[in-house]
């Protein structure tokens, strides 16, 4: 089996299948934790949500780019993963608790378009921060 894993078509295979199905839970967690229903409101139209999805979409897979890059097996790759994810998932609660004035999800949810387009650059900007560090540890 080892033998197999460095065949870099399966190589790949592993690590593109790993990361989407990654990408999909961690989808998944940020449905939980926001109030709005990502997909319904995305088939509504609302740009908000599409482009603060968008960059949730990049930034986990940003981390495991990163990830990929540093790690010599699947396992690592994922755990790195997992860690960057959950960075990323605490810098979208810092931006909600750092701006009290309004309440971020309720903003998306209501098709701000600016609160979207920030919530986007800040995962975006901050998966290339998490990954910097992943390639350094």
């Amino acid at each position: 089996m080892g033998n197999l894993f460095e065949n870099v078509y399966i190589q790949t295979a592993a690590y593109y299948s790993v990361s989407v199905l990654a990408i999909i839970v961690f989808l998944a967690v940020f449905e939980i934790v926001t109030k709005y229903n990502n997909w319904e409101e995305i088939k509504k139209g609302n740009i908000a949500v599409a482009l603060a999805t968008g960059g949730k979409i990049f930034g986990v897979a940003n981390i495991f780019r990163y990830s990929i890059l540093h790690n010599d097996s699947l396992l690592e790759m994922l755990g790195w993963g997992v860690v960057g994810f959950i960075l990323l998932l605490l810098c979208y609660f810092m931006f909600e608790f750092l701006t009290p004035s309004f309440k971020v999800d309720d903003e998306i949810a209501n098709d701000n378009r600016a609160v979207g387009f920030i919530a986007m650059t800040i995962s975006i900007a901050l998966s290339y921060i998490i990954g910097a560090s992943i390639m350094s540890a």
